[in-house]
């Protein structure tokens, strides 16, 4: 895998992975398609379900992928059917999925805007510009206070369990992709700062715990 490459799109379709690939590529766009297969099937179905294609790609690229993906459904917009699901929402409905257009498709993204237009809602490129921004500062936000889960880190911690260590490294390193490619942390600073504290203490118990019960082997006892 090519270094500085993070998580672009993830699926379960070969068929959707590849053309994801086609329009990256015709972008001349750097990228690296992995894929993993679980271990372990519990429904024993076939290999091909259970397929999952991740695609990575440079942070600084994610914002014109998405353009040349939104641009590679503008033509497909026009030929839609009047029964597609966007045509029942509402005015506001529809101005949601532009402003969270991370949780939509770029066809959806797209339709969602035509039918505003062909409604007479104004969309410029100004208010498309404000929600995106608006959705960006959303994402931005870490996580909430996570209270249970620190103090769960402690209990563990306490206890010599393992467990305790990677609690207290996802609290302190988690970082979440935003959809123009920037990478924040996920919780906020005391929480961060309450992980790396699980974290450490985990593994001076851990090792505590484990020369504890290799002592007699040395002392004869």
């Amino acid at each position: 895998m090519t270094p500085g490459l993070i998580l672009y799109k993830r699926f379960n379709d070969a068929a959707l992975a590849n053309a994801l690939v086609d329009v990256l590529e015709e972008g001349d766009i750097e990228y690296d398609m992995e894929e993993s297969t679980p271990s372990f099937d519990p429904g024993f179905r076939s290999n091909d379900l259970t397929v999952e294609y991740s695609i990575k790609i440079n942070p600084g690229d994610f914002e014109r992928a998405n353009q040349l993906l939104n641009d590679k459904e503008q033509e497909n917009v026009n030929h839609v059917d009047k029964d597609h699901y966007l045509f029942d929402f509402t005015d506001a409905e529809l101005t949601d999925v532009l402003a969270k257009a991370d949780e939509w498709s770029p066809f959806d993204y797209q339709l969602a805007r035509k039918i505003l237009i062909d409604r007479g809602v104004a969309i410029s490129e100004n208010v498309l510009s404000d929600l995106k921004s608006d959705r960006l500062e959303e994402l931005r936000k870490p996580e909430k206070p996570q209270n249970a889960w620190i103090i769960f880190g402690y209990i563990i911690s306490f206890a010599g369990g393992v467990f305790g260590i990677f609690i207290g490294w996802h609290l302190s390193h988690y970082k979440k992709t935003l959809p123009d490619g920037e990478q924040v942390y996920g919780y906020d600073e005391n929480d961060r700062k309450q992980g790396e504290r699980i974290y450490y203490l985990s593994i001076a118990v851990f090792v505590l715990a484990i020369i504890y019960r290799i002592a007699p082997a040395f002392t004869g006892n």
